[in-house]
Protein backbone atom coordinates (compact mmCIF):
# COMPACT_ATOMS: atom_id res chain seq x y z
CA UNK A 1 0.00 0.00 0.00
CA UNK A 2 1.74 3.48 -0.72
CA UNK A 3 1.37 6.06 1.67
CA UNK A 4 2.17 9.58 2.51
CA UNK A 5 5.09 9.37 4.63
CA UNK A 6 6.19 12.88 5.16
CA UNK A 7 4.28 15.80 5.48
CA UNK A 8 6.11 19.10 6.17
CA UNK A 9 3.93 22.41 6.52
CA UNK A 10 4.70 26.01 6.77
CA UNK A 11 2.64 28.94 6.92
CA UNK A 12 -0.65 27.79 6.61
CA UNK A 13 -2.81 29.47 9.47
CA UNK A 14 -1.77 28.14 12.90
CA UNK A 15 0.67 25.61 11.27
CA UNK A 16 4.32 27.70 11.30
CA UNK A 17 6.60 24.97 10.40
CA UNK A 18 5.46 21.47 11.03
CA UNK A 19 7.17 18.26 10.22
CA UNK A 20 5.26 15.15 10.72
CA UNK A 21 5.90 11.36 9.49
CA UNK A 22 3.24 9.54 9.30
CA UNK A 23 1.81 6.86 9.81
CA UNK A 24 -1.23 4.59 8.24
CA UNK A 25 -3.31 4.71 11.48
CA UNK A 26 -2.74 8.80 12.45
CA UNK A 27 -5.04 9.79 15.30
CA UNK A 28 -4.96 13.48 16.68
CA UNK A 29 -5.98 13.98 20.42
CA UNK A 30 -5.83 17.92 21.60
CA UNK A 31 -7.66 21.22 23.07
CA UNK A 32 -9.66 23.34 21.20
CA UNK A 33 -8.08 25.44 19.10
CA UNK A 34 -4.50 23.74 19.34
CA UNK A 35 -4.80 23.34 15.61
CA UNK A 36 -6.45 19.66 15.02
CA UNK A 37 -8.75 21.15 12.42
CA UNK A 38 -6.57 23.36 10.52
CA UNK A 39 -3.85 20.34 9.93
CA UNK A 40 -7.39 18.78 8.01
CA UNK A 41 -7.49 21.88 6.29
CA UNK A 42 -3.94 21.03 4.62
CA UNK A 43 -5.83 18.14 3.49
CA UNK A 44 -8.13 19.97 2.27
CA UNK A 45 -6.01 22.34 0.36
CA UNK A 46 -3.66 20.02 -1.17
CA UNK A 47 -6.81 18.26 -2.60
CA UNK A 48 -8.18 21.71 -3.96
CA UNK A 49 -5.14 22.31 -5.64
CA UNK A 50 -4.83 18.80 -7.15
CA UNK A 51 -8.11 19.60 -8.52
CA UNK A 52 -7.05 22.78 -9.95
CA UNK A 53 -9.31 24.88 -7.80
CA UNK A 54 -6.53 27.03 -5.39
CA UNK A 55 -8.63 30.16 -6.66
CA UNK A 56 -12.10 29.05 -5.34
CA UNK A 57 -10.18 27.08 -2.15
CA UNK A 58 -8.47 30.73 -1.09
CA UNK A 59 -11.84 32.85 -1.94
CA UNK A 60 -13.92 30.51 0.33
CA UNK A 61 -11.21 30.93 2.97
CA UNK A 62 -11.42 34.42 2.88
CA UNK A 63 -8.53 35.25 1.12
CA UNK A 64 -4.51 34.44 1.21
CA UNK A 65 -4.42 36.55 3.73
CA UNK A 66 -7.31 34.75 6.01
CA UNK A 67 -4.95 31.53 5.34
CA UNK A 68 -1.52 32.52 5.48
CA UNK A 69 0.29 32.23 9.29
CA UNK A 70 -0.72 35.35 11.27
CA UNK A 71 -0.94 37.07 7.64
CA UNK A 72 0.47 38.39 4.65
CA UNK A 73 2.77 41.03 6.98
CA UNK A 74 4.29 38.25 9.40
CA UNK A 75 4.21 34.99 7.30
CA UNK A 76 5.25 36.01 2.96
CA UNK A 77 4.61 32.45 1.81
CA UNK A 78 2.92 29.32 2.09
CA UNK A 79 4.50 26.07 1.36
CA UNK A 80 3.91 22.38 1.86
CA UNK A 81 6.56 19.40 1.16
CA UNK A 82 5.00 15.50 0.38
CA UNK A 83 6.81 12.32 0.35
CA UNK A 84 4.82 9.88 -0.95
CA UNK A 85 6.74 5.81 -0.70
CA UNK A 86 5.25 3.90 -3.50
CA UNK A 87 7.23 0.48 -2.84
CA UNK A 88 10.04 -0.23 -0.91
CA UNK A 89 12.63 1.62 -1.28
CA UNK A 90 10.77 4.30 -4.00
CA UNK A 91 9.54 7.51 -3.31
CA UNK A 92 7.77 10.46 -4.76
CA UNK A 93 7.49 13.82 -3.51
CA UNK A 94 5.61 17.28 -4.22
CA UNK A 95 6.44 20.60 -3.20
CA UNK A 96 4.80 23.93 -3.81
CA UNK A 97 5.13 27.39 -2.54
CA UNK A 98 2.44 30.10 -2.88
CA UNK A 99 2.83 33.53 -2.67
CA UNK A 100 -0.06 36.07 -1.86
CA UNK A 101 -1.01 38.42 -4.44
CA UNK A 102 -2.42 42.28 -4.33
CA UNK A 103 -6.13 40.87 -4.97
CA UNK A 104 -5.74 38.51 -1.88
CA UNK A 105 -5.13 35.41 -4.21
CA UNK A 106 -2.50 33.20 -4.00
CA UNK A 107 0.27 32.26 -7.04
CA UNK A 108 2.42 29.04 -7.33
CA UNK A 109 6.05 30.59 -6.63
CA UNK A 110 7.16 27.25 -7.73
CA UNK A 111 6.03 23.89 -7.73
CA UNK A 112 7.81 20.47 -8.11
CA UNK A 113 7.98 16.71 -8.99
CA UNK A 114 10.57 14.27 -7.86
CA UNK A 115 11.30 11.06 -7.77
CA UNK A 116 14.18 9.44 -5.18
CA UNK A 117 15.65 5.93 -5.67
CA UNK A 118 15.98 6.08 -2.14
CA UNK A 119 18.48 3.07 -1.64
CA UNK A 120 20.90 4.30 -4.25
CA UNK A 121 21.23 7.91 -4.33
CA UNK A 122 21.30 10.01 -1.57
CA UNK A 123 18.62 12.74 -2.61
CA UNK A 124 15.97 12.73 -5.07
CA UNK A 125 15.94 14.41 -8.53
CA UNK A 126 13.89 17.01 -10.56
CA UNK A 127 11.43 15.31 -12.62
CA UNK A 128 9.14 18.54 -13.34
CA UNK A 129 9.58 21.94 -12.37
CA UNK A 130 6.72 24.89 -12.94
CA UNK A 131 6.72 28.55 -11.44
CA UNK A 132 4.67 31.50 -11.84
CA UNK A 133 1.35 30.26 -12.70
CA UNK A 134 -2.54 30.45 -10.90
CA UNK A 135 -3.35 26.74 -10.62
CA UNK A 136 -1.57 23.49 -10.03
CA UNK A 137 0.54 22.38 -13.44
CA UNK A 138 0.84 18.88 -11.72
CA UNK A 139 -3.41 18.64 -12.86
CA UNK A 140 -2.12 18.95 -16.01
CA UNK A 141 1.28 17.03 -16.54
CA UNK A 142 1.42 13.48 -18.88
CA UNK A 143 4.31 12.36 -16.71
CA UNK A 144 3.68 9.23 -14.43
CA UNK A 145 5.14 10.83 -11.72
CA UNK A 146 2.77 13.62 -11.69
CA UNK A 147 0.26 11.42 -12.42
CA UNK A 148 0.80 9.00 -9.65
CA UNK A 149 0.35 12.27 -7.19
CA UNK A 150 -2.33 13.68 -8.68
CA UNK A 151 -4.19 10.49 -7.85
CA UNK A 152 -3.18 10.36 -4.62
CA UNK A 153 -3.86 13.78 -3.35
CA UNK A 154 -7.56 13.90 -5.58
CA UNK A 155 -8.82 10.88 -3.70
CA UNK A 156 -8.04 12.89 -0.54
CA UNK A 157 -11.89 13.11 1.49
CA UNK A 158 -13.19 14.24 5.02
CA UNK A 159 -15.76 12.42 6.51
CA UNK A 160 -18.37 14.64 8.73
CA UNK A 161 -21.38 12.36 10.09
CA UNK A 162 -22.57 14.95 12.21
CA UNK A 163 -25.75 15.86 10.81
CA UNK A 164 -28.62 13.36 11.77
CA UNK A 165 -31.01 15.77 11.79
CA UNK A 166 -34.52 15.30 10.01
CA UNK A 167 -33.08 17.34 7.22
CA UNK A 168 -30.24 15.37 6.37
CA UNK A 169 -29.00 14.11 3.48
CA UNK A 170 -28.44 10.61 4.41
CA UNK A 171 -31.93 10.48 5.65
CA UNK A 172 -33.61 11.03 2.16
CA UNK A 173 -34.67 9.12 -0.97
CA UNK A 174 -31.08 10.00 -3.12
CA UNK A 175 -30.36 8.37 -6.39
CA UNK A 176 -29.68 4.64 -7.18
CA UNK A 177 -26.84 5.52 -9.32
CA UNK A 178 -24.81 7.55 -6.83
CA UNK A 179 -22.42 4.78 -5.41
CA UNK A 180 -18.96 5.11 -6.71
CA UNK A 181 -17.46 6.45 -3.72
CA UNK A 182 -19.38 7.40 -0.27
CA UNK A 183 -19.72 10.62 0.16
CA UNK A 184 -18.23 13.21 2.52
CA UNK A 185 -22.07 13.24 4.55
CA UNK A 186 -22.98 9.92 3.60
CA UNK A 187 -25.58 11.51 1.56
CA UNK A 188 -25.42 8.41 -0.69
CA UNK A 189 -25.22 5.78 2.06
CA UNK A 190 -28.53 3.53 0.61
CA UNK A 191 -27.37 3.47 -2.89
CA UNK A 192 -23.40 2.82 -2.11
CA UNK A 193 -24.45 -0.37 0.45
CA UNK A 194 -26.93 -1.28 -1.99
CA UNK A 195 -24.14 -1.36 -4.45
CA UNK A 196 -22.24 -3.35 -2.33
CA UNK A 197 -24.82 -6.02 -1.24
CA UNK A 198 -25.23 -6.56 -5.14
CA UNK A 199 -21.09 -6.57 -5.99
CA UNK A 200 -19.29 -7.33 -3.25
CA UNK A 201 -22.00 -9.74 -0.79
CA UNK A 202 -18.54 -10.81 1.52
CA UNK A 203 -18.09 -6.90 2.59
CA UNK A 204 -21.74 -6.06 2.67
CA UNK A 205 -22.26 -8.72 5.38
CA UNK A 206 -19.50 -7.88 7.46
CA UNK A 207 -20.80 -4.37 7.52
CA UNK A 208 -24.00 -5.55 8.94
CA UNK A 209 -22.66 -7.90 11.19
CA UNK A 210 -20.74 -5.30 12.41
CA UNK A 211 -23.79 -3.19 13.26
CA UNK A 212 -25.47 -6.17 14.93
CA UNK A 213 -22.68 -5.88 17.59
CA UNK A 214 -23.87 -1.86 18.19
CA UNK A 215 -27.47 -2.41 17.31
CA UNK A 216 -28.47 -5.83 17.88
CA UNK A 217 -32.10 -5.40 17.18
CA UNK A 218 -31.06 -5.05 13.61
CA UNK A 219 -32.49 -7.80 11.78
CA UNK A 220 -31.24 -6.44 8.05
CA UNK A 221 -30.95 -3.83 5.83
CA UNK A 222 -34.11 -3.31 2.80
CA UNK A 223 -32.13 -1.66 -0.36
CA UNK A 224 -34.71 -1.73 -3.40
CA UNK A 225 -34.98 1.05 -5.57
CA UNK A 226 -37.99 2.93 -4.82
CA UNK A 227 -41.11 1.20 -6.66
CA UNK A 228 -42.36 4.40 -8.07
CA UNK A 229 -39.05 5.79 -9.32
CA UNK A 230 -36.35 2.74 -9.66
CA UNK A 231 -33.90 5.49 -9.83
CA UNK A 232 -34.25 6.22 -6.56
CA UNK A 233 -33.68 4.81 -3.26
CA UNK A 234 -33.73 4.84 0.23
CA UNK A 235 -32.10 3.44 3.72
CA UNK A 236 -34.71 1.35 4.86
CA UNK A 237 -34.28 -1.15 7.72
CA UNK A 238 -35.86 -4.09 9.43
CA UNK A 239 -36.20 -4.80 13.23
CA UNK A 240 -35.78 -8.64 14.79
CA UNK A 241 -39.34 -9.78 15.79
CA UNK A 242 -40.90 -7.18 13.36
CA UNK A 243 -41.82 -7.61 9.86
CA UNK A 244 -42.45 -3.50 9.49
CA UNK A 245 -39.78 -1.68 7.63
CA UNK A 246 -38.28 1.46 9.20
CA UNK A 247 -36.46 4.40 7.63
CA UNK A 248 -33.46 6.16 8.45
CA UNK A 249 -35.42 8.62 10.78
CA UNK A 250 -36.58 5.75 12.83
CA UNK A 251 -32.82 5.18 14.22
CA UNK A 252 -30.89 6.86 16.60
CA UNK A 253 -27.97 9.34 16.19
CA UNK A 254 -25.95 7.59 17.29
CA UNK A 255 -26.91 4.31 15.68
CA UNK A 256 -26.72 5.83 12.38
CA UNK A 257 -23.49 7.46 12.61
CA UNK A 258 -22.18 4.06 13.70
CA UNK A 259 -23.71 2.66 10.39
CA UNK A 260 -22.33 5.74 8.42
CA UNK A 261 -18.85 4.90 9.89
CA UNK A 262 -18.70 1.15 9.26
CA UNK A 263 -19.80 1.55 6.03
CA UNK A 264 -16.60 3.54 5.33
CA UNK A 265 -13.98 1.39 6.87
CA UNK A 266 -15.10 -2.07 6.24
CA UNK A 267 -15.53 -1.72 2.17
CA UNK A 268 -13.72 -2.71 -0.40
CA UNK A 269 -9.76 -1.74 -1.05
CA UNK A 270 -10.75 -0.94 -4.48
CA UNK A 271 -13.08 2.04 -3.68
CA UNK A 272 -11.37 3.09 -0.27
CA UNK A 273 -9.83 6.72 -0.74
CA UNK A 274 -5.75 7.23 -0.40
CA UNK A 275 -6.33 9.36 2.87
CA UNK A 276 -9.22 9.13 4.60
CA UNK A 277 -9.69 12.20 7.55
CA UNK A 278 -12.38 11.66 10.19
CA UNK A 279 -13.48 14.45 12.32
CA UNK A 280 -14.73 13.29 15.36
CA UNK A 281 -16.32 10.29 14.78
CA UNK A 282 -17.15 9.36 18.16
CA UNK A 283 -19.94 11.86 18.19
CA UNK A 284 -23.24 10.41 19.46
CA UNK A 285 -21.32 7.11 20.31
CA UNK A 286 -22.15 4.65 23.33
CA UNK A 287 -18.77 3.73 24.95
CA UNK A 288 -19.18 -0.02 23.35
CA UNK A 289 -19.50 1.10 20.20
CA UNK A 290 -16.24 3.49 20.00
CA UNK A 291 -14.34 0.68 21.38
CA UNK A 292 -15.36 -1.39 18.28
CA UNK A 293 -15.10 1.51 16.41
CA UNK A 294 -10.89 1.21 17.84
CA UNK A 295 -11.26 -2.04 15.92
CA UNK A 296 -12.02 -0.44 12.91
CA UNK A 297 -9.71 2.02 12.48
CA UNK A 298 -7.34 0.00 13.20
CA UNK A 299 -8.43 -2.91 10.41
CA UNK A 300 -9.28 -0.29 8.02
CA UNK A 301 -5.88 1.35 8.36
CA UNK A 302 -4.08 -1.86 6.92
CA UNK A 303 -5.82 -0.94 3.71
CA UNK A 304 -5.69 2.92 3.22
CA UNK A 305 -4.08 5.85 5.42
CA UNK A 306 -6.26 7.43 8.43
CA UNK A 307 -6.42 10.51 9.47
CA UNK A 308 -8.75 11.07 12.59
CA UNK A 309 -9.41 14.27 15.11
CA UNK A 310 -10.89 13.04 18.49
CA UNK A 311 -11.83 14.59 21.94
CA UNK A 312 -12.54 10.70 22.94
CA UNK A 313 -10.32 9.06 25.70
CA UNK A 314 -12.50 6.11 25.14
CA UNK A 315 -11.18 5.65 22.01
CA UNK A 316 -7.86 7.04 22.76
CA UNK A 317 -7.52 3.77 25.61
CA UNK A 318 -8.09 1.55 23.24
CA UNK A 319 -4.68 2.66 20.67
CA UNK A 320 -1.16 2.22 20.75
CA UNK A 321 1.31 5.18 21.39
CA UNK A 322 2.27 5.04 17.68
CA UNK A 323 -1.05 5.58 17.11
CA UNK A 324 -1.62 8.97 18.76
CA UNK A 325 -0.34 12.45 17.73
CA UNK A 326 -0.97 15.71 20.36
CA UNK A 327 -1.55 18.42 19.28
CA UNK A 328 -0.78 21.89 21.34
CA UNK A 329 -0.71 25.53 20.41
CA UNK A 330 2.80 26.88 22.28
CA UNK A 331 3.67 30.38 21.66
CA UNK A 332 0.71 31.52 18.93
CA UNK A 333 1.65 28.16 16.84
CA UNK A 334 0.26 24.19 16.51
CA UNK A 335 3.14 21.42 17.81
CA UNK A 336 2.83 18.36 16.69
CA UNK A 337 4.11 15.70 18.58
CA UNK A 338 4.16 12.00 17.71
CA UNK A 339 3.91 9.67 21.08
CA UNK A 340 5.44 6.77 19.30
CA UNK A 341 8.86 8.79 20.21
CA UNK A 342 8.34 8.81 23.75
CA UNK A 343 8.98 5.95 26.25
CA UNK A 344 5.52 5.67 28.15
CA UNK A 345 5.57 1.95 29.31
CA UNK A 346 5.67 2.67 32.63
CA UNK A 347 2.87 4.14 32.42
CA UNK A 348 1.08 2.20 30.56
CA UNK A 349 1.58 -1.32 33.01
CA UNK A 350 -0.94 1.24 34.99
CA UNK A 351 -2.91 3.17 32.86
CA UNK A 352 -4.48 3.58 29.53
CA UNK A 353 -3.23 6.09 26.95
CA UNK A 354 -6.22 7.70 27.50
CA UNK A 355 -6.53 7.77 31.17
CA UNK A 356 -3.32 9.76 30.98
CA UNK A 357 -4.52 12.33 28.59
CA UNK A 358 -7.60 13.14 31.14
CA UNK A 359 -4.17 13.22 33.56
CA UNK A 360 -2.69 15.63 31.45
CA UNK A 361 0.38 13.72 31.12
CA UNK A 362 0.47 13.49 28.06
CA UNK A 363 -0.22 16.83 27.19
CA UNK A 364 -3.09 18.39 24.70
CA UNK A 365 -5.19 19.69 26.67
CA UNK A 366 -6.89 23.41 27.24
Amino acid sequence: MSKLHALHVQGFKSIRDQKLELDSLNVFIGGNGAGKSNLVGVFHLLNRVANQQLQIYTGEAGGANAILHFGRKHTESLSIRTEFHTSPGHANKYHFQLKPTDEDRFIFDYETTYYWDINNYPSPYVDEAWTGHVEARVAESKKRIAQYIREHLSSYRIYHFHDTSASARVKQTGDLADNRFLREDAANLAAFLYMLEKREPNYFQNIVETVRQVAPFLKRFKLEPSALNPEKIRLEWEENGSDTYFSAAALSDGTLRFICLATLLLQPALTLPSIILIDEPELGLHPAAIQVLAGLLESAATRTQLMVATQSVTLINQLKPGHVWVVDREEGQSVFRHLKDVDMSAWLEDYGLGELWEKNILGGRP
